[in-house]
């Protein structure tokens, strides 16, 4: 896979570092943690595992890691004391992608590599309904909000979704991303640009607002962090184009208040009303541990679609009500947790112990 130019770090990876990427790899792990005073950790199926026993020597991390930072964003992780970005580098003859957050703890750096996969992963690999993502996909305009917490594998999610219609053929498609992770592969009649903040546009807000003149038929936007980022992403869906972004949040419910939270109490209103009228669906997420400690995740969904009901309950504020629809409203779509949750340890995929941590009422997985 071709690296994007500016994202790829510009001095040699150091040999060790480059060793235990190579082990991460390998091994399938989905982290590399380097952190001063503890062994290169890296996350395997949701389990942390050291690499090796002995610490890390904070003094040498911070340096090695320090002349690892590529030269244009060496200002910006001074002055925030953390930063994203992404680069290339070959694993065992294949050009792998790694996401890396450079961070500041106890007046050292600290790094945290996530393993990119070398190609947009299917759904069958992702245990994501090839039903729902095609129904989420086949919009024409409106908004489609990926949220779950960190490390549920939102981005991936959305890079699955929006790598189907590049597939399809016959859209223009614009990404605003921090950092690029997945590359969209060309294909004939789709055109794809992807943009990364701090490179290619200096935020989020600023790359849907000039995506906008670019004859965009699909954005995605990375996250949606700030209110004029809301605000744009909410005009693009209702003017005619098909957005999709992630939030963080625990559920669909909650990714409605968090969205509405970002504006003033006095905007709030209006807002919800926006988002009433062109939201599509919300698709949460979470990434359960299997029964057998080191197995492979699974995927537990929660699924809104935006009914009338549903726009109604946006409409009024009156929240409370969506998770009743989301339990009574199979018909139309709707998935909610509990339901996926049981579904997965009836089957025996995951432990009693981690279904009664994800459903509101543990009663319920013995109904």
């Amino acid at each position: 896979m071709k690296a994007h130019p500016l994202s790829r770090a510009e001095t040699p990876l150091n040999d060790s570092i480059e060793r235990w990427l190579t082990i991460a790899v390998q091994s399938d792990a989905s982290d590399l943690h380097l952190i001063g005073g503890f062994p290169p950790t890296m996350r395997l199926n949701g389990m942390l595992k050291d690499i090796s026993e002995l610490p890390l020597d904070a003094d040498w991390l911070h340096q090695v890691l320090d002349t690892f930072c590529p030269f244009h964003f060496q200002q910006r992780l001074k002055d925030e004391k953390s930063l994203d970005f992404a680069f290339a580098h070959p694993v065992d003859g294949l050009s792998m992608r790694f996401r890396v957050n450079l961070f500041y703890s106890s007046g050292r750096m600290g790094g945290c590599f996530r393993v990119i996969p070398a190609a947009i992963p299917d759904f069958e690999w992702a245990g994501f309904p090839n039903l729902l993502a095609t129904r989420l996909a086949s919009g024409r305009d409106g908004m489609v909000i990926l949220t779950g917490p960190t490390g549920s594998g939102k981005s991936t999610t959305l890079a699955m979704l929006v790598n189907l219609i590049n597939k399809s053929g016959g859209c223009r498609i614009i990404s605003i991303e921090e950092p690029l992770e997945f590359e969209f592969p060309r294909v004939p009649n789709s055109v794809v640009s992807q943009r990364e903040v701090g490179i290619d546009v200096p935020s989020f807000a600023e790359g849907l607002r000039n995506g906008l003149r670019q004859d965009p038929d699909v954005i995605l936007v990375g996250e949606i962090r700030d209110l004029e980022t809301a605000q744009i992403a909410l005009s693009a869906a209702e003017t005619g184009h098909l957005v999709f972004t992630t939030l963080h949040s625990r559920d669909a419910k909650g990714a409605i208040t968090r969205y509405t939270d970002l504006f003033p109490n006095e905007a709030q209103r209006d807002i919800r009303s926006q988002l009433a009228l062109c939201l599509r669906a919300i698709v949460a997420q979470r990434l359960l541990p299997d029964i057998q400690p080191g197995n492979k995740c699974h995927l537990a969904l929660e699924v809104m679609w935006n009914t009338f009901p549903i726009a109604s309950a946006i409409r009024n504020g009156k929240f409370e009500s969506i998770d009743n629809y989301l339990m009574t409203g199979r018909e139309d779509g709707m998935l909610s947790f509990d339901e996926t949750v049981r579904q997965l340890f009836d089957s025996s995929k995951i432990s009693r112990q981690v279904a009664e941590r994800n459903v509101r009422d543990p009663a319920y997985l013995n109904r």
